[in-house]
């Protein structure tokens, strides 16, 4: 299986990486940005570089849009998981108007709402994990199965 783990820095790129085990037999590539703490944890991975800031940036949207566009119909990965933020959701939305299979993991922090990247990708994403109990009582499609770290 080929995995697309698309994620952007920082604590989103920890729990990719405490994700390890699920992840670490199958063939894959990272998505994220060109910063420091990316370069070093996966510096033995494949990465494709995507562009930051994605908060509120609808320039860097477009251009995260059209590099999904060109990234995952050249890889065709089998699934494409995401542990968020904004680059996620073109990520997401793209990899599933490709046939692929989507999974989206939410992040720790989030207990008691849905993260703005979330909810941008709920009506698309083929699984999306909360990581508290409280989180899976607000909508039907989210599923707690504990918590990664």
């Amino acid at each position: 299986m080929k995995l697309a783990l698309v994620t952007s820095t920082g604590g989103h790129l920890l729990e990719m990486v405490n994700l390890k085990p699920a992840w670490e037999g199958h063939e894959r590539f990272f998505v994220t940005f060109p910063l420091e703490d990316a370069k070093t944890l996966l510096q033995d991975e494949r990465v494709v570089w995507a562009y930051h800031p994605t908060n509120r940036s609808l320039k860097n949207l477009g251009r995260n849009t059209w590099l999904a566009w060109k990234v995952l119909r050249k890889e065709r990965p089998d699934v494409v998981v995401s542990t968020g933020a904004g680059v996620a959701v073109p990520f997401l939305w793209i990899g599933k108007l490709l046939g692929m299979k989507t999974v989206y993991l939410e992040c720790i922090t989030r207990i008691h709402s849905v993260s703005m990247a979330g909810k941008m990708i709920l009506p698309v994403v083929d699984k999306f994990y909360g990581q508290w109990e409280e989180i899976a009582e607000l909508h039907r499609k989210i599923d707690y199965e504990g918590r990664n770290v």
